[in-house]
Parts: structure tokens; sequence; C-alpha cells
């Protein structure tokens, strides 16, 4: 008997013949899933083999997927059902205020040696705000801003219309303003 591949030797498109439509949504959307599973568990590791089984997940069930009304929409509940299973079965918070605390500040101290404490102080009480909205708002806000993808492509990534996102960035700061007990600047726009 052949011996399984092993996970992180492989990845989904490589072990089974499917329809070049998965291998491009693959190619599309497994740095997004990667990089917000990651934000999600604070271990490399750990999320690439939740979005793996994501993947093969997706790739057994394809054909029912495309039958949807939007199956990026589908597929990010998916991801999203996996990770909070995932962290549930484990007994565990997600990590994404401590994870991008970390990267913020990291990303900031790069630029700048100067101003490291107050960076941190300033995100500190901002990320745990950002756990706590609602669904939908916390990963437009955490694709658009945490993890910098631009909102057509936060659009893409969940299968929703830019206007939808734009929308829940505006709910989000709304929120977020309240929460934090600082002015919303209600007139910027997210491109």
């Amino acid at each position: 008997m052949n011996e399984l591949p092993r996970r992180s030797a492989q990845t989904v498109p490589d072990l089974v013949q499917l329809p070049p439509a998965f291998h491009a949504f693959h190619e599309l959307h497994y740095p997004a899933y990667l990089s917000y599973v990651e934000l999600q568990l604070g271990d490399p590791i750990e999320a690439r083999g939740v979005v793996e089984d994501v993947f093969v997940y997706l790739a057994v069930n394809w054909q029912a997927l495309m039958r949807t009304e939007v199956p990026a929409a589908e597929a990010w509940a998916v991801v999203r059902t996996v990770v909070v299973s995932h962290l549930e079965e484990r007994g565990r918070q997600p990590a994404m205020p401590e994870t991008a605390v970390f990267r913020r500040v990291a990303t900031d101290v790069l630029r700048q040696t100067r101003g490291q404490f107050e960076v941190m102080e300033s995100v500190i009480g901002l990320y745990p705000a950002i756990a706590r909205l609602p669904e939908r708002l916390f990963d437009v806000v955490v694709l658009r801003f945490v993890l910098g993808y631009p909102t057509g492509q936060v659009a893409a990534i969940m299968g929703l219309e830019e206007g939808t996102v734009r929308s829940h960035i505006h709910h989000a700061r709304g929120k977020l303003s309240r929460e934090l007990g600082c002015d919303d600047p209600g007139g910027r726009r997210t491109p």
C-alpha cells in the first residue's frame, strides 16, 4: 500500500486532479486564508494545517460549492467555521489581539525605533476591541486593516460587494470609536 502524502509536503491541488477553476481559486484565496487563520491561531504551522483542511473540504465539495450563489462567500464561511471549531476543540480563544499587536509593533519598530511604547499603547486597546466586533465586521476589519488587503480584494475573499465591505468598515469604525471613546472620523472613505 502506498504511503499517504504528508500535508506539509504537498497541497490539495498537488494530490488529486481538480478542475482549473479550483486551482485558480486555491491560488487566489490561499494566501489570504493562511494570513487570516495564522492571525487567529498565532501559529503559522498550525494555521497551514487548518487551511489545508479547509481546501481538502472545498476540493471534496467543489461541485456543490460551484452551484451556490456566491462560492467565495460559502468558502469564507467554511474558513470561519473550521477556525472556530479548531479553537473550541482545543479550548482556546483566538490569538488575534496578541498576534496583531505583535505584528503592528514589529512593523512600526522596524520603520522607526523612536516611539515604540506609544505605538504599543495605542494598539493594545484597539485589537481587543476589534476582536469583540460582530463576525462580519471583524473579518472585514482584520482583512482590510490588520492584514492590509485592499477593499476590492476583501470583497473578493469574502464573496461580498465592495459597497458592502465599505459599509461594514463604516459601521466597525463607529463601534470601535464608541468603545474606545474617541472621535469617529465619519467622513473618511476607504479605497
